[in-house]
């Protein structure tokens, strides 16, 4: 792609300059939804709709495109909107924002350079870095490095300057954009979710925060040796510059990945959900996202060498408390023994659930043992797929197609309107859980993910 080579001289962080950007873009798509409604004024309802969903679509993709132009925190925000969207914003909307990616054009070197000297100073010296980013996103880029006095290779996560004092007038700019063009409704639940993604924006430019959760997550699995964390290197690290360790690896949508023996593959597979198992039965903290460039694989031997999980980003962390955690423990559980009135029972404890009507609780189980299929067995779960399953309990992720299913399952359901709008520690569950169904699918894993969780539920084998 030719725009590849361009770069940003300067990031545009003025929130006078985005505020004007943003409010023309918004009264540019305010009038045109005027306009769209008053020529469709003696439509038929169904041409109204129609009208209205396409003036919907045009004017969420205008608004979009105006954002990508201005980068940093205001693209984050809408990346998160995306992502937890669904619930509260129109479909429309959170297909638009979905284009938002994280393939921005990188900062011009002499403005990074800058901003490490000021985070830095003389330590720069000690330092051969690559000005060429190794990726760019919507906050940050990174930049390998090599330290010279012993040949260390590292990375530079460098924050761009200017974003993380732009969070809040950046949130306040996109709430008022969604006011102003009327394509959100405006209810209690929305400005939850708002508040979430701010909280979230916060803790994503928090590299104090994060570097404290790596070397948390790297304890735990330091004697695990089908896992990586990058190690944190403190004498590289300031407020807005994240040092660590360059660790090597293929990224799991990569060609290669498919080339390996079955066995390996389902082995990774495990690994990748056995993580978000551990999070909720052992440590009471999650990695909330679960998006593919967070993952690298470091390939084995097939030997004595394992094939190795490198985990990349710990930005998006959410701690549960314990009344939450017991909950989701109980749901997998109900799944493992594939017990629908294990499930209703399981559904206690928690606001959601104890508002909840009990004669939708019934209809609601039916979707979470969708969801924990792969935790039951031939012998308890009679309405498994032909073939999904093996006699070794191995799932087939790629033939069970259990993602649509369950979505499927959810829109069907009658409990489909108590979906609407989940418990946010739901979503971020529910978010992991899919992001490791996808990595086994990708890879094509078999797994046997019901012997994995037996140690944790007390099940001896």
């Amino acid at each position: 792609m030719s725009d590849q080579k361009e770069k940003l001289k300067q990031l545009k962080t003025s929130s006078m300059d985005r505020r004007l950007s943003l409010a023309k873009a918004s009264l540019l798509a305010g009038t045109r939804w005027a306009a769209s409604s008053a020529s469709h004024f003696f439509s038929s309802e169904e041409d109204k709709e129609l009208n209205r969903k396409k003036a919907l679509k045009e004017q969420a993709e205008y608004l979009v495109s105006e954002i990508g132009k201005l980068k940093g925190s205001i693209v984050k925000i809408g990346q998160m909107m995306a992502l937890y969207g669904e619930h509260f914003l129109p479909e429309e909307v959170t297909q638009a924002l979905n284009t938002l990616n994280n393939q921005t054009v990188a900062l011009d070197w002499p403005v990074i350079q800058q901003q490490l000297h000021m985070q830095l100073g003389g330590k720069l010296n000690e330092l051969t870095i690559d000005p060429e980013p190794l990726g760019t996103a919507s906050l940050a880029q990174v930049h390998r490095a090599t330290r010279k006095s012993d040949g260390q290779e590292l990375v530079l996560k460098v924050q761009y300057p200017g974003v993380a004092d732009a969070i809040d007038s950046d949130m306040n700019l996109f709430r008022n954009m969604l006011k102003l063009t009327r394509i959100v409704p405006q209810t209690r639940e929305f400005d939850q979710w708002f508040e979430e993604v701010r909280e979230m924006m916060h803790r994503e430019v928090d590299y104090a925060l994060e570097a404290d959760t790596t070397r948390r997550f790297a304890a735990r699995l330091t004697d695990d040796p089908r896992y990586i964390v990058p190690e944190i290197i403190d004498q590289y690290c300031a407020p807005q510059v994240l040092c660590m360790t360059f660790e090597r690896g293929v990224p799991i949508n990569s060609p290669v990945m498919l080339s390996l023996p079955q066995q390996r593959r389902n082995q990774l597979g495990e690994a990748s959900l056995e993580i978000a198992i551990r999070e909720i039965f052992e440590w009471g903290e999650m990695q909330t996202d679960p998006n593919f460039g967070n993952y690298l694989v470091r390939l084995g031997d097939g030997d004595t060498q394992p094939d190795q999980i490198v985990l990349l980003d710990f930005g998006a962390i959410r701690q549960f408390d314990p009344q939450l955690l017991q909950v989701a423990r109980n749901l997998i559980i109900a799944g493992y023994d594939h017990d629908s009135q294990a499930m209703v029972n399981a559904m206690t404890g928690y606001t959601f659930f104890d508002a909840m009507p009990h004669s939708i609780k019934p209809d609601m189980a039916k979707v979470f043992l969708l969801a924990t299929e792969a935790f039951s067995s031939l012998e308890n779960n009679p309405e498994l797929p032909a073939g999904v399953m093996d006699e070794q309990h191995r799932y087939d992720w790629k033939k069970s197609q259990l993602h649509s299913r369950v979505m499927q399952r959810a829109s069907k359901s009658m409990a489909s309107r108590y979906f609407s709008i989940p418990p946010k520690e739901f979503m971020f569950i529910s978010r992991k859980f899919i992001g490791a169904y996808t990595f086994m699918t990708v890879i094509e894993a078999k797994t046997n993910v019901r012997a994995m969780i037996q140690p944790f539920i007390g099940v001896t084998s």
